[in-house]
């Protein structure tokens, strides 16, 4: 696939999601998030604040986990957080469905925690984009193609394969949520996303974003692959 260094940088959201993660580590992100070009730095929803200070006055986007990683939360609650990471700064929100709801064919409920989501998102003037982590690792391919429709008429603006917890993107996966939300709703890959055959063949499937927490390495191999592109 024809793409520049720059233009992969963009569309990768380098993310630190762990649960033991630093301050220091959070420094070292996006330090290199600055360094790299990368579009945007995903973080749990704590560390929003000190993102947003670091990451002043450059072009990376911040994004907030909501829900992370099971979405087995109330949808108060995750309105709730997704509200607070808006307020002190984050411009994007990777949000978890409730798997169990929609495991249990419950897709009112499903639905209506993600539009609670994406309603404080979107509160008080703000246009945050939404992500819908739908876990494809615990679905059937039916599943698939039901939590993505749930998240297109929800409102969200991207649909993601993974939190990374439960298996990761797969080429099959991206394809089928692509072709289900058609070419105006962004599709995310994320999950074990290491290399740059990874996420190129993720793009070629349809992805236009790529969450990952390879991202220095993933540019490394382009910067040696491709020395002399922007």
């Amino acid at each position: 696939m024809e793409i520049s260094r720059g233009q992969l940088a963009r569309m990768i959201d380098h993310t630190l999601v762990k649960p033991n993660a630093t301050r220091g580590d959070i420094l070292r992100l996006c330090e290199e998030a600055k360094r790299y070009g990368f579009g945007c730095v995903c973080v749990n929803s704590f560390y929003v604040p000190l993102t947003v200070k670091l990451l002043e006055n450059t072009e990376v986007k911040v994004c907030s986990t909501v829900g992370f990683p099971f979405g087995a939360v109330l949808p108060e609650i995750k309105a709730l957080e997704a509200k607070g990471a808006v307020e002190v700064g984050a411009q994007e929100l990777d949000m978890v469905i409730n798997l169990g709801a929609l495991k249990s064919g419950d897709y009112g409920a499903a639905k209506r925690d993600i539009k609670a989501v994406v309603e404080a998102a979107h509160s008080n003037g703000n246009k945050v984009t939404v992500k819908v982590i739908i876990e494809a690792g615990y679905l059937t391919d039916e599943e698939k193609v039901v939590a993505c429709k749930i998240a297109k008429e929800a409102g969200a603006d991207f649909v993601k394969t993974s939190t990374g917890f439960a298996g990761g993107a797969t080429v099959e996966d991206v394809k089928i949520m692509r072709k289900t939300v058609g070419r105006k709703m962004g599709v995310k890959a994320a999950g074990g996303i290491r290399t740059l055959q990874d996420a190129l063949a993720m793009i070629e499937a349809g992805a236009n974003r790529i969450g990952t927490s390879s991202g220095v390495s993933i540019m490394e191999e382009a910067l040696r692959q491709q020395p002399q592109a922007q």
